[in-house]
């Protein structure tokens, strides 16, 4: 049973960085795909970023491309989000997340969760 714990969230001020980590127990394939997603209240859950695990595919949503990078360490099975130049709208929670076969920035692609890890950009 796959299982994904993310960490790195937080407070921070506009402008400011954080780094969101994801660590991933139980089978991996090399046919995964991870994802970030995030979630402000009151919206709905929308894809961030999402890479394979070697690299090689990435795509990212419009509002951060050029601020975000998602990559993986598959050695340590944990996947990161380093998150620059932050704005009061990357408020929200975040979710890592996992698909086994498919490749998108689709919720119902994504076959496993993590439980979320805050992120707060004051102005």
């Amino acid at each position: 049973q796959v299982q994904l714990v993310e960490s790195g969230g937080g407070s921070v001020q506009t402008g400011g960085s954080l780094r969101l980590s994801c660590a991933h127990s139980g089978p991996t394939f090399s046919t995964y795909t991870m994802g970030w997603f995030r979630q402000a209240p009151g919206k709905e859950r929308d894809f961030v970023a999402g890479s394979t695990w070697s690299g090689g595919r990435s795509a990212y949503a419009d509002s951060v491309k050029g601020r975000f990078t998602i990559s993986g360490d598959s050695a340590k099975n944990t996947m990161f989000l380093q998150m620059n130049s932050l704005k009061p709208e990357d408020t929200a929670v975040y979710y890592c997340a996992v698909s086994r076969w498919s490749w998108g920035t689709r919720k119902d692609q994504y076959d496993y969760w993590g439980q979320g890890t805050q992120v707060t950009v004051s102005s």
